[in-house]
């Protein structure tokens, strides 16, 4: 959870695998927190400020075997110390609501689950980097984004410049991804919901505004 100095400010990140949605709907709760007079931020990880993003190109481009991965890892909590430092805790201070596209939930899937850190040694890490800073709300978007994956996966022409690293790790690393997330909510219950990415983008949205709505008490 945040800071009690956050009195106003609520962080809310999106979660899940690749292809499942996530952009569109941080994008569509950003708009309807704007039209609720809400003043918010929207930001990604790994990235979110200039120094992030820098090591956000390490990350998402190149061969899928390019890094260690403990130093990936390392690399992802990095880029989340400099986003926190320089995007989201300014915001927060100021009253606003940050709409996260990732954060720690990603590492503990894509490095712990994924390629075989350990959870404990990724919270350790988690607690250095950030002070054991954790979102209000974390929405994981369960759906059949293997497969959409899978067909990005076929367009691929260029490893240098496209950011489609992970998406390139293979249909059974994304689909360890799919029940790591639900594994990742069933252990956080308190924090973390489940949301059905099923359905159109708008009956997507309905549903991620219900659950944001309700948490917050929102009119």
């Amino acid at each position: 959870m945040t800071d009690d100095k956050f009195t106003t400010g609520k962080f809310i990140t999106f979660e899940g695998g690749e292809g499942v949605g996530k952009s569109t709907q941080v994008k569509k709760l950003v708009e309807l927190l704007i039209n609720k007079g809400i003043n918010n931020v929207r930001t990604r990880e790994p990235g979110g400020s200039a120094g992030a993003e820098e090591i956000r190109a390490l990350l998402v481009k190149g061969g899928v075997d390019k890094w260690h991965p403990m130093t990936e890892a390392l690399l992802h909590n990095a880029s989340r110390a400099e986003h926190l430092s320089s995007t989201v805790f300014p915001a927060l201070k100021a009253g606003k609501w940050v709409i996260c596209d990732r954060y720690a939930d990603s590492t503990l899937a894509y490095q712990g689950y994924g390629q075989g850190i350990a959870v404990d040694t990724l919270l350790a890490l988690h607690n250095v980097s950030t002070g054991d800073f954790w979102p209000d709300l974390t929405i994981i978007l369960n759906g059949n984004e293997l497969s959409r994956a899978v067909e990005r996966e076929e367009e691929i022409s260029d490893q240098n410049t496209k950011e489609d690293r992970y998406e390139r790790m293979g249909a059974d690393f994304h689909a360890k991804l799919q029940n790591s997330f639900l594994d990742i909510a069933q252990k956080n219950p308190n924090r973390c919901a489940v949301v059905s990415a099923a359905g159109t983008i708008d009956e997507v949205a309905q549903r991620v505004w219900q659950l944001v709505a309700g948490k917050f008490d929102l009119k």
